[in-house]
């Protein structure tokens, strides 16, 4: 019985193979590192070919239009349970955060859908099956899939994944300098110094992964989140009136306190931690991964120091946003078109008007970041010179530009 059987199954597997070898010996000839990748890939070792994720109706270099690229519900098709954790997580949320933002549209696009700028780390979003399809007839026809942002083609490498460099593309720069922090941290020389053999590889070194996904979890989640934010707020007066004021210039709070519709936009995005039980749940999860190096009394105050350092940045940033409000107020400096309250807008970024609110801008996202994430990350020099210093100075230099405002009016 079973000598009949496999002659058939041979012939069904039959025109899979030959075109899985005909993408192979064509493609080794006009993209051979591609084919190199594929062939150290699990795909490989496990007998995906190129048109579990591409299709096969591209079978020439006349129908090359026919080829898929893959999406996320790609991935998923095999993938389920990882594809599941990301959705849950901020790294979904990239693409609708970017759109999101109030003047994202006045930069060039080459930017944003072409992704060469924010575009280029915010494309891992989650997208709709119909946003994917305006990208790719506006010129977008790569870079959808998501996964593919640290697993990089074609290798797919889970170890390539879970190493600190596969995040630092995107976590650098100048608002979110993770990468700078970290690798120049104790906890990132130390695993430097373990990738260069330095170290033994049983050597004690976190990654980013460690810390932020642990367990391999792919649901990436903060307390604080990316601006530091929270409900509900601090019981400190005078933390408390500071964060208000930041929550005005956001835009999710209006001029008396009451929620807008930025703050049920970022309700429904899961952007922030909104109760104390969400808040707690991620804080726990860092304490869990801390203790394993150091004491839980270490861990718990060493993280606490991040939350004082919130604080204080707040306060700075809380004083600059009032004097450019007043300013507004008081018409010496016109409110520009589009902002809904008499609060300086902090999401417009480098689109802010005048140098006192380009100021703030750098304040905000530039030096604000380095502050407390420096703090975090165990940068000393991050939380310090290009922290807090930064903004203590931004502060002075806001000062005297409305003193200078309110003079020449």
């Amino acid at each position: 019985m079973m000598k009949n059987v496999l002659p058939a199954l041979l012939l069904l597997l039959l025109p899979a193979v030959v075109l899985a070898n005909t993408c192979v010996e064509c493609h080794t000839e006009i993209t051979p590192n591609i084919v190199s990748d594929w062939k150290l890939s699990k795909h490989a070792e496990n007998d995906y070919f190129c048109d579990a994720c591409h299709g096969d109706a591209h079978q020439s270099a006349d129908d090359v239009s026919n080829v898929l690229l893959p999406t996320v519900e790609t991935c998923a098709t095999c993938h389920d349970d990882q594809v599941e954790q990301f959705s849950k997580g901020k790294h979904a949320l990239a693409w609708t955060v970017l759109n999101a933002m109030p003047t994202v549209h006045a930069q060039p696009m080459v930017l944003i859908e072409g992704m060469k700028g924010c575009g280029g780390c915010h494309k891992m979003g989650l997208k709709s099956a119909e946003e994917v399809a305006r990208l790719k007839s506006e010129g977008s026809g790569f870079g959808h899939a998501s996964c593919d942002a640290c697993h990089t083609r074609h290798m797919f490498s889970k170890k390539e994944a879970m190493q600190p460099q596969a995040c630092q593309t995107c976590h650098m720069g100048f608002d979110h300098p993770q990468w700078e922090m970290y690798s120049s941290s104790k906890h990132g020389v130390r695993y430097l110094l373990k990738q260069n053999g330095i170290l033994p590889e049983s050597s004690a070194a976190p990654t980013c992964q460690t810390c932020h996904m642990q367990e391999g979890n792919h649901e990436v989640r903060t307390p604080w989140g990316f601006l530091a934010v929270r409900l509900p707020l601090p019981e400190d007066e005078q933390w408390k009136a500071d964060q208000v004021t930041i929550l005005q210039a956001l835009g999710v709070l209006d001029p008396e306190g009451n929620p807008t519709a930025r703050l049920d936009a970022v309700k429904a995005a899961d952007l922030a931690r909104l109760t104390q039980e969400d808040f707690d749940r991620e804080r726990d999860k860092l304490l869990k991964v801390c203790s394993d190096c150091h004491s839980d009394n270490f861990a718990k105050g060493e993280i606490e120091k991040g939350d004082a350092m919130i604080k204080e940045a707040d306060h700075l940033l809380a004083e600059a946003i009032r004097i450019i409000a007043a300013l507004y107020e008081d018409g010496v400096l016109a409110k520009p078109d589009g902002y809904s309250y008499a609060f300086p807008d902090l999401l417009t970024f480098h689109d802010a008007p005048t140098l006192v609110e380009q100021q703030l801008f750098e304040m905000h996202l530039k030096h604000r970041m380095r502050a407390f994430q420096g703090t975090f990350h165990a940068n000393p020099d991050y939380a310090l010179w290009y922290g807090w210093s930064e903004m203590v100075r931004d502060l002075s230099s806001i000062r005297e530009m409305a003193k200078t405002l309110r003079a020449g009016k």
